[in-house]
């Protein structure tokens, strides 16, 4: 097994993403390689400065790299050479089987939609993050970024996308699904969570518990918020901050610092055909070993075919 990682992607790359792979590469099984993605003599030298051999990774060498500001079409088609557009093209020829990088977010949702392909069936992936529960667990917020504006079809099929990750990469049994409102009510809510909430309670696919509000984020009452991806990034981006102010107000708190984007490594680019993982611009060497061992779990536990089923043609 081949897990591809984008060494160029990220604002402190390549030193934090070589030495997050060396991480990572501590912690993968014996048949499972790492396989180093941009620029080789860079990483080869890092790896020598902390002794660590090279003998441990495989490499592929490419000249290009896509900055965090480029538009991601544009990016992702004229530098055919970047690390992204590599790995993109190593996981659609099945060279690795999952791909991670803190780069450009644009540009991997782009080659992930346009090289690996969206899942049939599915109208628009998502990318989901992590929520610590108060009385400890996590639960699953997606879309958190990917769709601005959605469907009530989007919104459905993002839940059959949670909950079934939720089940599988984190071993949540029958993970209670629910859809982000301001207030409990079926008949509350705008246009898009008036027009979803009956489809979410007449499926089979996940299991339904409701509305919630932003109140009940970080409760048991849900294991899946399903949201659009304009509201979940607001929520995300409020979320990350708390961790920040812990540290400045020296709060030294174990529920605080379960907000630290570093223990969970990246977002996954749920509903295409591979496993992709988009880390944090500032991803410093443990969020790299994280994002490369999620990659890595979302492939060996079957995501990817679970997924498929669900849109299966019935």
């Amino acid at each position: 097994m081949k897990i591809g990682l984008d060494i160029m992607g990220g604002d402190y790359a390549p030193k934090a993403t070589v030495l997050g792979a060396i991480e990572a590469c501590k912690e993968l099984g014996a048949d499972q390689k790492l396989v180093l993605i941009g620029d080789k003599p860079a990483a080869q030298s890092i790896l020598e400065e902390q002794g660590f051999s090279c003998d441990n990774f495989e490499f592929v060498h490419t000249t290009q790299v896509i900055g965090m500001g480029e538009h991601p079409t544009k990016a992702i088609v004229q530098k055919a050479d970047s690390s992204i557009s590599v790995g993109f093209q190593m996981l659609k020829e099945g060279q690795i089987v999952a791909f991670s990088s803190a780069g450009n977010t644009g540009a991997m949702l782009v080659g992930s939609v346009f090289s690996v392909k969206t899942i049939p069936g599915i109208s628009r992936p998502a990318m989901a993050t992590i929520i610590p529960k108060l009385k400890g667990g996590l639960g699953i917020l997606l879309d958190v970024g990917a769709n601005a504006d959605c469907k009530p079809e989007n919104l459905m099929q993002f839940g059959v996308l949670g909950s079934a990750y939720a089940e599988l990469v984190y071993k949540i049994p029958d993970p209670k699904v629910a859809l982000m409102n301001i207030g409990e009510e079926e008949e509350k809510g705008n246009l898009l969570s008036l027009a979803t909430y009956p489809l979410m309670k007449d499926t089979e696919l996940f299991n339904f518990v409701g509305n919630v509000e932003g109140r009940d984020l970080f409760s048991d009452q849900a294991d899946v918020i399903v949201t659009d991806g304009f509201t979940g990034n607001v929520i995300l981006k409020m979320a990350e901050s708390f961790y920040v102010i812990s540290l400045k107000k020296q709060i030294k708190d174990e529920f605080f610092t379960r907000f630290n984007y570093e223990q969970y490594g990246g977002s996954p680019v749920l509903g295409v055909n591979a496993p992709v993982v988009v880390g944090h611009g500032i991803s410093n060497p443990e969020a790299i070993k994280n994002m490369v061992l999620l990659s890595r779990d979302m492939y060996t536990s079957g995501l990817i075919d679970k997924i498929k089923q669900a849109f299966q043609p019935q």
